[in-house]
């Protein structure tokens, strides 16, 4: 088996990416800016996409390949995209994966940039969702710097 590895995804290669979800029948999208980052092992057998926001940004597409699941990649993965950006990393999820995303040191998020707490809110009208955030410092929790949620 190959070794895995974790890269930020070149922008010519982003179909690439999309083609992964596609493949394995996952609704996640390839966002439309910021960054994509895969796992490989060979193929492509995880990805997700960061999206600047005011403060840091905001993860979303965070897939991994079903046969891949239980080996540490979104582990992985996700500390590879993180250790190479500045602010914090807020992302939604389904309050069943809280626990996963604790284990790579989300917190639930008390405040929000004013972007992502519309779109909570929007979200949250036909799903349950909870707002995490990672490496959020005090400037940026300030309440003139973000927004409750």
């Amino acid at each position: 088996m190959p070794p895995l590895t974790c890269t930020r995804l070149p922008e010519l290669q982003r179909r690439l990416l999309a083609h992964f979800y596609r493949q394995h029948g996952s609704h996640m999208r390839v966002a439309g800016e910021g960054q994509q980052w895969v796992a490989r092992a060979g193929d492509i057998v995880a990805g997700l996409n960061l999206t600047p926001v005011h403060g840091g940004q905001w993860l979303t597409g965070l897939f991994v390949a079903p046969q891949w699941r239980g080996r540490q990649v979104a582990s992985q993965l996700v500390d590879a995209a993180l250790a190479e950006q500045p602010g914090a990393t807020w992302l939604f999820c389904h309050p069943d994966l809280v626990p996963f995303y604790q284990r790579l040191a989300f917190t639930c998020a008390m405040q929000l940039p004013e972007a992502l707490a519309t779109r909570l809110a929007r979200y949250q009208r036909s799903k349950p969702l909870v707002a995490l955030v990672h490496g959020q410092s005090s400037a940026t929790s300030s309440p003139g710097n973000s927004t409750s949620v």
